[in-house]
C-alpha cells in the first residue's frame, strides 16, 4: 500500500473516531436537554423555549455523523441478501456498486444541503437566536463525511487492497446470531 493511502487512511480513521465521539456526546447532551425540558415543564411549570429546537439540532448532528461512520465501517445499506448467493468476484462488484451509491448519496446531501443552508441563512431561529441555515449544516457535514468515507472504500478496492476479505469470511447475520446465542451460558 502506498504511503499516501496509509496516511490518508490514518487521517480518515481519526476523523471517523472523532465523528463517533461527537455523535455520542451529542446524544448525551440531547438526552440531558430533553430531561431538563421535562423537569422544567412538569416540576417548575416553565419550559424553556430553546430546549426543543436545540435538542432537534443536536439530534441531526449525531444522526448524520453516526451515519457517516456507518459508511466507513461498512454498516450502511447494501446487497446483503445477494452477497450470500453470488461468487466472491461478484461480491466485490456488488460492494463497489453499494459504495458508489453511498458516494452519490453523500454528494447529493452536500449539493442540496448547501442549497437549503443558502435559502434559510437569512432567517433567524427565534428560540436559539441563530441563523436558520444552521438547521441544515449537519446535512452538509454528514454528506462530506459520507462522500469521503465511501470514496476511501472505492479507492482502496480499486488499488487492490483486500478490504472485502474479512467480510467474505464472516458468517451470515442469521448464523452469527445463532452462534452468539449458543455461546451464552445459563
Amino acid at each position: 500500500m502506498s504511503t499516501t493511502l496509509v496516511k490518508t487512511g490514518r487521517a480518515l480513521s481519526w476523523l471517523s473516531t472523532l465523528s463517533l465521539w461527537l455523535a455520542g456526546t451529542g446524544l448525551v447532551a440531547m438526552t440531558a436537554i430533553v430531561a431538563w425540558q421535562v423537569f422544567c415543564r412538569y416540576v417548575l411549570n416553565d419550559s424553556p423555549s430553546w430546549t426543543e429546537p436545540g435538542a432537534v439540532m443536536l439530534m441531526s448532528w449525531f444522526i448524520f455523523l453516526g451515519a457517516a461512520v456507518g459508511v466507513r465501517e461498512n454498516y450502511h445499506l447494501g446487497f446483503d441478501v445477494l452477497l450470500y448467493v453470488v461468487p466472491k468476484s461478484g461480491k466485490k462488484w456488488l460492494r463497489m456498486i453499494s459504495d458508489l451509491v453511498a458516494l452519490a448519496f453523500g454528494v447529493g446531501m452536500i449539493w442540496y444541503g448547501i442549497e437549503l443552508v443558502g435559502l434559510t441563512w437569512g432567517t433567524i431561529l427565534p428560540s436559539l437566536h441563530i441563523s436558520g441555515g444552521w438547521n441544515y449544516v449537519p446535512l452538509v457535514a454528514g454528506g462530506v463525511l459520507i462522500s469521503l468515507f465511501a470514496l476511501e472504500r472505492i479507492v482502496l478496492r480499486l488499488a487492490g487492497e483486500p478490504i472485502d476479505d474479512l467480510l467474505d469470511e464472516m458468517p451470515p447475520a442469521e448464523v452469527a446470531a445463532e452462534l452468539d446465542t449458543a455461546n451464552v451460558k445459563a
